[in-house]
């Protein structure tokens, strides 16, 4: 599913118009990137929780070279999914 495929679900479901749907759309991803970027949690009950976690420098190797390099710290996104979700995705029929 795209972000157009979002703004197209609103239109059909909700009856706001494209715009004000992709405007909707476009408000909720910046406040979600703008707190992860701040270093907060995103937790949307039923759905699961967005998480910014530190990694620390670490000592890393090269598969094509074997060389051992360092990996610089940095700060990776994190997402862990409620147990509602979890419970209706393991449900569903494939």
């Amino acid at each position: 599913m795209t972000k157009a495929d979002l703004v197209e679900t609103i239109f059909g479901k909700v009856g706001l118009s494209k715009i004000e749907s992709q405007k909707i759309i476009e408000v909720i991803f910046d406040i979600i990137k703008q707190t992860l970027v701040e270093g907060e949690s995103v937790k949307i009950s039923g759905f699961g929780t967005f998480d910014v976690k530190k990694k620390n420098v670490r000592r890393g190797r090269n598969p094509k070279t074997g060389e051992e390099l360092q990996i610089s710290a940095r700060r990776v996104i994190t997402f862990k999914e409620s147990n509602h979700l979890k419970d209706r995705v393991e449900k569903t029929d494939e």
